[in-house]
């Protein structure tokens, strides 16, 4: 049996080169780059040759605004609350309602312990933020705005560069979780108002465990991890060394392939997502249809249960997600599309199908001749489908 894996914006496979490039900092180089011998030495050029990596890839100003840390989760940690830390006397933060629960968690806690008022601006139907709402929520009380680049389950894109601009009006420090857009959509930091950056190695076929967050210089910013003086004492603790040299590659990479992600993947992900709604009944694609990251599609079936859907997937060996993988599990419907008000009949059968560089056509057609079977066998068993039905044939139209 073939299989299809398309849950890339969960995580992606790791580049054989990025493995190749690791593995010598596990055995020859394993010396601690905060040693003065030749073993430290290696490993301290090994870092920053990567940390021009990452900085190339960014389109930042200067290689030392790039602190490594352990992923995406920590680095919006670190972000949010050295925000609040570095301006105490405001006390207000902006963000969206379909942020990832890195954002969100923190914020909520922040909000529960009463050292922030937390403004959760809404989305229209394709997931595209609300200005008029963000524009209102903005004065000197707010110390951070922090919003995503891109959404992790739509792939809709928000107009990040400007709302930076809005932000900086009022004095605020701005950080977006990029996770999902980093490699996949050019960015240029040197010529934004952009304070703060999150990014992810996983997401972009490095290892897991090892992400960076950017930092502008002259922007306010307090660590997290304190103790050594490890990353100009903004981040505490030994290198993870084999991760982050294998992160500078996979940023290398995805510069190289990014004309790629937004060509080939992107006609892949067209593909996929017509070829599903032109043979299917009762379904439709969430997100904006424009401004969306190129991999991502994510299709909403009326009627069926997105879990339902995911387990006869993953039994033809096609790998999808209902969205986040970090909210997997959970029986209620993904607050990004209760936050667009998706139908409640479509937001729990919705699937999020992401691409990457390694997806061939091949499994695209996988999806779109085995998935028509699976929803036409659980509408089957759906009393709600039966339900839709009906209603359908009773309806008799009223002419004027």
């Amino acid at each position: 049996m073939s299989t299809a894996y398309l849950d890339n914006n969960a995580t992606t496979k790791v580049d054989p080169q990025v493995v190749e490039a690791m593995l010598p900092f596990f055995t020859e180089q394993f010396g601690n780059a905060s040693s003065i011998h030749e073993f430290g030495a290696q490993v301290t050029g090994a870092l920053r040759k990567a940390r021009k990596q990452v900085q190339t890839l960014l389109g930042a100003e200067f290689d030392h605004e790039i602190v490594f840390t352990s992923g995406g989760t920590e680095s919006d940690s670190t972000a949010i609350l050295s925000a609040m830390e570095c301006l105490p006397d405001r006390d207000e933060i902006v963000t969206s309602k379909v942020e990832h629960p890195a954002i969100l968690s923190v914020c909520q806690h922040l909000e529960k312990i009463g050292r922030a008022k937390v403004h959760y601006i809404g989305v229209d139907s394709f997931g595209r933020l609300d200005l008029e709402a963000f524009r209102a929520a903005l004065s000197p009380r707010v110390a951070l705005v922090t919003l995503m680049w891109a959404n992790n389950e739509t792939g809709t894109i928000f107009p990040i560069e400007g709302l930076a601009d809005l932000a900086k009006e009022v004095g605020a420090l701005f950080h977006t979780d990029a996770v999902q857009a980093v490699g996949k959509v050019p960015i240029s930091l040197k010529d934004s108002s952009i304070d703060m950056l999150s990014l992810s190695g996983h997401k972009l076929h490095g290892p897991k465990g090892v992400g960076a967050l950017y930092v502008k210089r002259g922007s306010r910013f307090k660590p997290l991890l304190r103790g050594g003086h490890q990353e100009r004492g903004r981040r505490a603790g030994t290198e993870n060394a084999p991760g982050i040299v294998a992160l500078g590659l996979a940023c290398e990479l995805a510069g190289q392939h990014m004309a790629e992600e937004n060509t080939r993947v992107k006609a892949l992900r067209d593909k996929l997502e017509k070829g599903v709604l032109a043979a299917v009944p009762n379904c439709f694609a969430n997100g904006d249809p424009h401004d969306r990251l190129p991999n991502t599609a994510n299709i909403a079936f009326e009627y069926v249960e997105g879990e339902a859907i995911l387990l006869h997937l993953n039994r033809a060996g096609i790998a999808a997600s209902s969205g986040s993988a970090c909210t997997s599990g959970s029986l209620e419907p993904s607050h990004v599309l209760r936050a667009m008000n998706i139908p409640f009949t479509a937001a729990h059968g919705s699937i999020r199908f992401s691409l990457s560089r390694d997806t061939v056509e091949e499994e695209v057609e996988r999806v779109i001749q085995v998935l028509p079977g699976i929803i036409e066998k659980l509408r089957a068993l759906s009393p709600f489908w039966a339900g839709a039905q009906k209603e359908a044939r009773d309806f008799k139209p009223v002419y004027a």
